[in-house]
C-alpha cells in the first residue's frame, strides 16, 4: 500500500531471493535464480463488480468500518506531491513521476483501505517498446528523448490510485425543443456590376415547451485520486479494462511502486457527479429530440451510491531537459502512451529556416517561368 513505510518481502523458495510480480502472469519471479511461485487465486477475478465496494455517505462522514480503514505513515514528494511507498530500512529514493529525490516522512494518516487493483499485463521491455515508438514521433523534440527508451533507461512501474463511483439517478428537467423548417426569401445582389433577384432557403427554428424524465445507473465512473501526474495524462490513457480487477493482493505489488491516493474522497466525488452531469445532459438532449434543444433546468435525485479505492498499473518515466523534468506515462495494461515534452528550438529554427529556403527556391524558379 502505498504511502507507509514497511516491508513487503517475498523469499524466494529455492534461494531466499526477493521475488518479484511478473506482469502478464498470475505468478511471482526470482531474479536470481529464475524460480517462479504461483499467487493464489484471487475470487472476483474478471469482475469489477462486488469487489469491496463501499457506502459513499458513509465514506464522506468519515464513517467508514474500521477494516476499511488503516493507519499508514506518509511521504510526499516536493515537487509532484506524489506519494510514495519505502520499502523496508529504504529511508530516500527518486520520485517515479518527476526523478526528484524524496525522503520519508514522520506524519502518518488513517486512509481508506484499497479495494482492488488491477495487475500489470505489459512487461517493463514491452513498456519502453511502446513508449520509444511515441517518442519517435515528436516532432522537434530533442534527439535525447527520442533514445530515451531505446538506452534502455529503466522505467518504473506504479500502481497509481483512481475512486471509482457507482449511482442510480432520475432526473427531471424543463426546456425547449426546436423543429427546424424553411422558407423562401427573395434577395438582391449584385454581380459584375448587374443586379438581379436570387431566391435562397432560410432556415428558421420553431420553438414549443418541453418537460420529462429520463434516469440511468453509472457504474465505475474513473476518477484519478492522484496529483502526481496531469489528469489530461492519466485520462488520455483510457481506456482501462476494469474487468481485471481483482481484490486487493500484495503480491501483485512484489516488484512495484503503489502511490496513496491525494485527491480525498470528497474533491473525488465531486469530479465524478459533473462527469455523470454531463452525460445526464446529454441524455435529457436526446430526450428533447429535434433539430435543436433548449435546456433549462435539470434536477436530478442520486440514490445508491458506491466508491471504490482501486490502483491501476502505470509505466513510468521522468527525463531531464536542461533543469527540468518531463514525465511520460504508459498504461500498463494496453501500452497507449502518453505525456509531456521538451522543444528542440534549433530543430526548430532549423526546420524554418529550410522552409523558406524551400519558399524562396519555388518562388524564384516560378518567376523565371514566367
Amino acid at each position: 500500500m502505498a504511502g507507509i513505510e514497511r516491508e513487503f518481502r517475498y523469499p524466494c523458495e529455492a534461494c531466499g531471493a526477493d521475488l518479484r510480480f511478473a506482469p502478464g502472469q498470475a505468478e511471482l519471479v526470482c531474479d536470481h535464480c529464475g524460480h517462479t511461485q504461483s499467487i493464489p487465486a484471487a475470487t472476483g477475478r474478471g469482475t469489477a463488480k462486488g469487489l469491496g465496494e463501499l457506502d459513499l455517505q458513509a465514506g464522506l462522514r468519515a464513517d467508514l468500518p474500521l477494516a476499511a480503514t488503516e493507519e499508514l505513515r506518509t511521504l510526499s514528494c516536493p515537487n509532484c506531491a506524489a506519494l510514495i511507498e519505502f520499502e523496508g530500512a529504504e529511508h530516500a529514493t527518486e520520485c517515479p513521476f518527476c526523478a526528484t529525490p524524496v525522503v520519508v516522512d514522520a506524519g502518518a494518516s488513517r486512509m481508506i483501505k484499497v479495494q482492488a487493483l488491477a495487475p500489470f499485463k505489459l512487461t517493463e521491455d514491452e513498456a519502453r517498446t511502446a513508449l520509444g515508438r511515441w517518442l519517435g514521433r515528436l516532432w522537434f523534440a530533442p534527439g535525447g528523448v527520442q533514445q530515451y527508451a531505446r538506452r534502455g533507461r529503466r522505467l518504473t512501474g506504479v500502481y497509481s490510485p483512481f475512486w471509482t463511483f457507482d449511482a442510480d439517478t432520475r432526473s427531471a428537467y424543463t426546456g425547449q425543443r426546436g423543429d427546424a423548417y424553411y422558407e423562401t426569401e427573395w434577395v438582391t445582389v449584385t454581380r459584375n456590376g448587374k443586379t438581379s433577384r436570387e431566391s435562397r432557403r432560410v432556415r428558421h427554428i420553431r420553438w414549443s415547451r418541453v418537460k420529462g424524465r429520463v434516469a440511468r445507473a453509472f457504474d465505475d465512473v474513473l476518477v484519478l485520486a492522484a496529483r502526481s501526474l496531469p489528469r489530461k495524462h492519466t485520462d488520455a490513457l483510457r481506456p482501462w479494462d476494469l474487468g481485471a480487477l481483482v481484490p486487493y493482493n500484495p503480491d501483485f505489488v512484489a516488484g512495484f511502486t503503489a502511490e496513496g491516493y491525494t485527491v480525498q474522497l470528497g474533491e473525488g466525488h465531486e469530479l465524478a457527479r459533473k462527469e455523470m452531469a454531463r452525460v445526464i445532459t446529454s441524455d435529457v438532449r436526446r430526450d428533447i429530440g429535434g433539430d435543436e434543444q433548449r435546456i433549462e433546468n435539470i434536477h436530478t435525485d442520486w440514490s445508491d451510491e458506491t466508491f471504490k479505492h482501486i490502483l491501476l498499473p502505470v509505466w513510468t518515466a521522468a527525463y531531464k531537459y536542461r533543469g527540468k523534468s518531463f514525465r511520460f506515462v504508459v498504461n500498463g495494461q494496453t501500452g497507449k502512451v502518453q505525456g509531456e515534452r521538451p522543444w528542440s528550438w534549433i530543430k526548430i529554427t532549423f526546420a524554418v529556416i529550410v522552409a523558406a529556403i524551400i519558399v524562396g527556391v519555388a518562388v524564384y524558379f516560378g518567376q523565371q517561368a514566367q
